[in-house]
């Protein structure tokens, strides 16, 4: 029995050892896991803090972001400064923190290089991912333990603030470029022909900062890197962003090539990679070997064909130098062409074949010249041919609108729409449709004086003619103050009648300019007085014109008004949205319950009128199934009902 006992106290005493010993090793690795906490911690704010040049679609949101998690930066600092070793209850809420902070940069970095188009076409799903951040940061604050750590009240203050800036982040309104959304959806849009389209696709370029080679050369490796990530899923959107893609590339005079395949430039080199071929032979837009090499202002040199389109894309820069060019001559460089020659003969490699460049800018300043003077004519025949050629000049080519304009064509082109030929109207108007993509064009043909006589052709023109003019006024009206001075000259009434008896395509170029004009607080008043609200009531209810997001997305805008807001309130009409968040598309559904809930804010009898017609438990489908922005709204509405019945 003594031996059992003497046995077991060696053994208790072992076991204590053993015990002692591992508290120890936890201890230390405890330590080596709270230095690495709060070190991993600051390591992502500081990277989040080196991001710069996010998205402009989320910019300010990615901009205020960081700034308030930098806000984080002295508690951590005062946490290393006070502790050697973290107590385990703060030990726990700093790792809960580390979530949702490699969350914040997940989202930081994907604004930061994530393709633009995508983050634009998703930006309502974007804002969710950063409301979903505000919310798991707070979560991860409350109830914090400073007095415990000895945390100042100075910085405890400080990290309370960021937690109410995030709770206001997350209330505050939405305050989406509306423009921009509505240019997104005309242009992902299936079979649409509207006029307008170019003038869409050249604003969207610029809201988007893609409208240079370096930044159209970027956007292509995001959407490489999207298309990979994306395995199959969303095919058809991820198309649609690559289709917009070669739209912009189209407009910056970029050769379109497959962007999944190959290099990121114009066109890929065949069966010789650059590396192979003297850097000095290739050309800095196509990074292909030159075969007609020409020499710009700033003394840099270019492919002829690569830089004209460059120039012709309505540049007047240096592609890279970024210098303005004094001038837009091109001297040929045969010193380097004669270099290029003896390479390829002594390699044996054979220079691609091109098309010579044909015309010259001179004998086309001529040419231009002669056509305005011919506007002036006084043989009708003689007047449309020098107007159709113009109209063509003017279609495609950037270069040619400010040619056009710089020799005086367009004064003479205006004293033309007043011509009693309705044909010669109509080509008129859409030549001044295609000088109007060009921004000073815009401001040139407004001071001219064409509005007025644009509106008396969409009052009196042909159906094309009429449609075109429409196209005109939206183009225009991109400009703040074309929308104030259409407005003013009574142009909005003869919209509303060509989107009340148009043609199909009529009837969307109208829509498009009343959207436009629509954002001046002025013309929605003008707008409801012309009677802009039963048509479009009418394009909702009517399914088969293809017309319901427009006609929606322009009530969304006019509800807001009093008087717009109780004529939009029929109880037929009530009945047709909840109709449509159960059966429309969802982009359909998205609208219809972006309107309810506006037109529910003001006033609870459509709240009411709408549960009566059952849209609960459509609402609770789509705060589950719909797109990211529908389902914001059906959970915003859902929560009103609820206030609305407490009410009650």
């Amino acid at each position: 029995r003594e031996r059992e006992r003497e046995r077991e106290t060696v053994m208790k005493g072992r076991r204590r050892e053993a015990e002692e010993k591992g508290k120890m090793e936890n201890s230390t690795e405890e330590g080596h896991s709270e230095s690495d906490v709060v070190g991993e911690l600051m390591q992502v704010i500081e990277t989040v803090g080196s991001f710069v040049g996010f998205t402009r679609t989320q910019r300010k949101e990615c901009l205020n972001l960081v700034r308030r998690l930098k806000l984080l930066v002295p508690l951590l600092e005062e946490i290393r400064e006070l502790h050697t070793s973290i107590p385990a209850k703060a030990l726990y809420f700093l790792t809960n923190l580390k979530k949702p902070l490699l969350s914040a940069k997940k989202l930081l970095k994907q604004c930061y290089h994530g393709s633009k188009i995508y983050l634009a076409y998703e930006s309502e799903a974007v804002m969710c991912r950063f409301h979903a951040v505000y919310d798991n940061l707070n979560r991860a604050l409350d109830d914090f333990p400073y007095e415990e750590l000895g945390i100042s009240e100075e910085v405890k203050e400080q990290v309370e603030l960021m937690g109410m800036q995030l709770k206001r982040a997350k209330r505050r309104t939405e305050t989406q470029d509306i423009e921009l959304a509505m240019d997104m959806m005309v242009v992902f849009s299936k079979n649409d022909d509207r006029n307008a389209d170019s003038a869409i696709i050249e604003r969207l370029a610029k809201k988007l900062d893609l409208h240079t080679i370096a930044e159209l050369k970027t956007e292509t490796v995001a959407v490489r890197k999207l298309v990979k990530s994306r395995s199959g899923e969303n095919a058809e959107s991820i198309q649609q962003i690559i289709d917009l893609l070669g739209k912009f590339k189209q407009i910056a005079g970029i050769e379109e090539t497959n962007v999944l395949d190959g290099p990121v430039s114009s066109r890929s080199l065949k069966k010789c990679p650059s590396l192979f071929i003297p850097h000095e032979f290739l050309c800095p837009i196509t990074l292909e070997i030159m075969t007609d090499p020409v020499i710009v202002a700033t003394g840099q040199t270019y492919e002829r064909e690569s830089i004209k389109k460059w120039l012709d894309s309505n540049h007047r820069t240096c592609p890279k130098t970024g210098q303005t060019l004094s001038h837009l001559s091109l001297a040929p460089n045969f010193a380097l062409r004669n270099l290029i020659l003896q390479w390829c003969e002594k390699n044996n490699f054979e220079l691609p074949r091109k098309e010579t460049y044909a015309g010259s800018s001179a004998e086309l300043i001529e040419e231009i010249s002669f056509l305005v003077q011919n506007l002036s004519s006084g043989q009708l025949d003689v007047q449309r041919e020098a107007i159709v050629k113009i109209r063509m000049l003017s279609k495609e080519n950037p270069d040619n609108r400010i040619l056009i304009a710089s020799c005086g064509g367009i004064p003479g082109l205006i004293q033309l729409l007043s011509c009693p030929d309705s044909k010669t109207q109509e080509h008129t108007v859409t030549a001044l449709l295609n000088l109007s993509i060009d921004e000073t064009n815009k401001r040139l043909i407004a001071r001219e004086g064409a509005i007025p006589a644009i509106i008396e052709v969409l009052q009196n023109g042909t159906d094309k003619g009429r449609e075109n003019s429409a196209a005109a006024l939206f183009s225009l009206s991109m400009l703040d103050e074309n929308k104030v001075m259409v407005g003013c000259l009574n142009g909005i009434p003869p919209l509303v009648d060509l989107l009340r008896t148009g043609t199909i395509r009529g009837k969307k170029d109208a829509a498009t300019a009343l959207f436009n004009l629509s954002l001046n607080q002025a013309n929605k008043s003008r707008a409801i007085k012309a009677g802009i609200i039963p048509p479009l009531l009418h394009l909702v209810e009517d399914n088969a014109l293809g017309m319901i997001d427009e006609a929606l997305s322009i009530l969304l805008l006019l509800a807001p008004h009093p008087e717009g807001r109780n004529e939009i309130g029929q109880l037929t009409f009530i009945e047709t949205l909840v109709e449509i968040t159960r059966d429309g598309t969802p982009k359909n559904k998205e609208c219809a319950t972006a309107l309810l809930l506006e037109l529910g804010l003001n006033n609870s009898s459509f709240v009411l009128a709408a549960l009566q017609y059952g849209v609960y438990d459509h609402l609770v489908q789509i705060s589950r199934c719909g797109t990211s922005r529908a389902q914001r709204k059906a959970n915003s509405l859902l929560q009103h009902m609820s206030k609305c019945e407490h009410i009650l």
